[in-house]
């Protein structure tokens, strides 16, 4: 409970030092909610409901306005970040089967993350890499022509790195 205060009052302060860099006028809403995104690397909810108050506007306003914009994570993401490409050169490729091989192994569902945090995973509409669909990439690395056995050799690189077992 001390640990989720202390990240409490750290989303906090991170908020409260963006926020006296905008004016509290409704067209900066958007900007904040921008920075604290790249700040924080998602959008808390007690990060939502403090730009609220400052900026004088309704709570659902801001998740309004967060959930409209599919940029806005609304989790935190996982330390490894897989993003499967569904552009229609990966979606013809079979890049829906990818993308369900990778909920299926790791147990979470498109846009969600791991329970330990290791990995988030999400769809993304195009990375401009066609030649190479289907397309994933893991962190900022790319990786062409994914079939399912290579979403399990993906996985287990990570296991190896970290000297498990295996998923």
């Amino acid at each position: 409970m001390a640990a989720e205060d202390g990240r409490q009052k750290a989303v906090e302060a991170v908020v409260s030092e963006i926020l006296a860099s905008f004016p509290s006028q409704r067209e900066n809403l958007l900007p904040a909610l921008q920075e604290v995104q790249a700040r924080l690397h998602y959008l808390p909810e007690g990060a939502m409901r403090q730009i609220a108050r400052a900026f004088g506007v309704p709570e659902v306003d801001v998740y309004g306005l967060a959930t409209f914009y599919n940029r806005f994570r609304l989790k935190p993401p996982g330390k490894h970040q897989i993003k499967v490409c569904l552009g229609t050169a990966c979606h013809t490729m079979g890049g829906h089967t990818v993308l369900d091989c990778f909920e299926r192994r790791l147990g979470i569902g498109e846009g969600d993350t791991t329970p330990d945090g290791e990995f988030s995973l999400e769809r993304v509409a195009c990375v401009g890499c066609c030649a190479l669909a289907p397309v994933v990439v893991v962190d900022e690395r790319v990786e062409g022509r994914v079939t399912p056995t290579r979403v399990d050799g993906i996985l287990l690189s990570f296991d190896l790195k970290k000297g498990g077992a295996g998923r």
